[in-house]
């Protein structure tokens, strides 16, 4: 059975690809793992939902905050992401639901956990260096 994929769906395909591969952590490449994502059995989500008033410093948290992250998660990270809100694409024109989501792909929930855990206070702490958002977390098992 032949699937329909037209010029337009290519597109919006490969500018998806684009952007979600534009917002690397390119300054990250020594602590950044090199697994691939697909590797990972688990994906934390820590979403920071957008609003009036609201702030983000993206330099610092690619920098700064995602680096300690990867230096508490250790070696069951197999790979994190930072995606940027650029757009609504329910609403043209209206604000981004979400200023950036931060992914961390892992093997294990129990190690992150037992990794995260002991460090709240100091990540917590961290936020007001990049952010007066309270963020969002979701875990999710990676399906595909």
């Amino acid at each position: 059975m032949k699937s329909k994929f037209s010029k337009a769906n290519l597109f919006i395909f490969l500018i998806g690809i684009f952007l979600s591969t534009s917002y690397g952590l390119k300054a990250q490449k020594k602590t950044t793992p090199k697994a691939k994502t697909e590797q990972a059995k688990y994906r934390i989500a820590i979403l920071y939902p957008n609003g009036e008033g609201k702030t983000f410093d993206m330099k610092y948290y690619q920098e700064k905050h995602m680096t300690m992250m990867a230096e508490i998660l250790g070696k069951n990270l197999k790979s994190l992401r930072i995606d940027k809100g650029i757009a609504n694409g329910a609403v043209p024109d209206a604000p981004v639901p979400f200023l950036a989501i931060g992914y961390f792909y892992v093997d294990s929930i129990e190690e992150y956990n037992k990794a995260v855990i002991p460090q709240l206070d100091r990540i917590r702490a961290d936020f007001k260096n990049y952010t007066n958002v309270i963020p969002m977390a979701q875990i999710s098992e990676v399906v595909q």
